[in-house]
C-alpha cells in the first residue's frame, strides 16, 4: 500500500513519490528511523506515523523504547566501566559505546577528565553503524565541549519513550518555554530516551520530570494547564 506523510503505516507500506517531492524540493532526502530505500521505493520497516521534518527529512515516529544508534545525535550514558584509555558507557542500546578520555575539551596525556563507574554523561555519537560498535565523544566539530560532558550528580536522571524526546526537541513544542517560566533548571535531553534534569530543589527537579512524562500524552494546546498544575502543586509543598 502506497502512504503519504501523516499517515499511519506498517511495515511493507511503500512511499514511492519520495523522489518526486525532493527533485521539486531540490533539496537532499534524508531517509530517518523507520525507513528503508529499495531501488526507487522507499519502505515501511516499523509501525508509526510518516513524519516529514523541514527540510526534507522522513522518519516513522512510533512508540519505541528501544534506542537504535544513529550518527551525530546527542545521547546520555552512564559510565560503567573503566579500561585502559577508553570510557564504556551504557546508552541504551544493543551494545555499549566507547568513550576515549582524549574526546573531551582539553584533555590530554597528562589532564584526563576524571569519571567513575556511575558518572552520567552527556555524548555525541561519533560512529555508529552495525558493523562497529558505536563511539562517543564530548566535544563538537569545533572542538569545543559546548554543554556536553559530565553532568552533574545533583541533576535527575529518568527513562521515556523516544518518540516522547523527539516531541519535546520539536521547535514547535512550547512545554520547556512554559515550564522556564516559573521555574529554573536545567535540561539535557538524549535521543536515546534519557533525560537529565536538575532544577533548585528536589521538588521542583521532580515536578518538571512529571510534567514532562505527562507531555506524551498531551496535545501542544493544553500545555499551558499542565505547567499551571505542576505551579500550584509547587506552591501546595512549598
Amino acid at each position: 500500500m502506497e502512504v503519504n506523510v501523516g499517515d499511519v503505516v506498517m511495515p511493507g507500506d511503500s512511499i514511492r513519490n519520495i523522489k518526486k517531492e525532493g527533485k521539486e524540493e531540490k533539496e537532499t532526502i534524508i531517509l530517518g528511523p523507520g525507513l528503508r530505500r529499495e531501488d526507487d521505493v522507499v519502505y515501511i520497516c516499523k509501525a508509526g506515523v510518516l513524519r516529514k521534518r523541514e527540510p526534507v527529512v522522513y522518519y516513522v515516529d512510533g512508540y519505541q523504547k528501544r534506542y537504535i544508534p544513529s550518527r551525530g545525535e546527542n545521547v546520555i550514558g552512564i559510565v560503567t566501566q573503566k579500561s585502559g584509555d577508553i570510557y564504556k558507557v551504557d546508552i541504551g542500546a544493543s551494545e555499549q559505546a566507547t568513550l576515549s578520555y582524549l574526546a573531551f575539551e582539553g584533555a590530554t596525556k597528562k589532564n584526563r577528565p576524571d569519571l567513575q563507574v556511575g558518572d552520567v554523561v552527556y555524548a555525541k555519537l561519533l560512529v555508529a553503524s552495525r558493523d562497529m560498535e558505536p563511539e562517543l565523544v564530548c566535544v563538537d566539530s569545533q572542538g569545543k565541549e559546548n554543554e556536553l560532558g559530565q553532568l552533574s550528580s545533583d541533576g535527575m536522571m529518568f527513562t521515556c519513550s523516544l518518540s516522547l524526546v523527539r516531541k519535546l526537541l520539536n521547535p514547535d513544542c512550547p512545554l520547556f518555554r512554559m515550564l522556564g517560566r516559573s521555574q529554573a533548571y536545567e535540561i539535557a535531553a538524549g535521543m536515546n530516551g534519557r533525560i537529565w534534569i536538575k532544577a533548585r530543589t528536589v521538588q521542583e527537579t521532580i515536578a518538571v520530570a512529571n510534567a514532562i512524562l505527562a507531555a506524551e500524552y498531551t496535545l501542544p494546546s493544553e500545555m499551558q494547564k499542565l505547567c499551571s498544575k505542576i505551579e500550584k502543586t509547587l506552591l501546595l509543598v512549598m
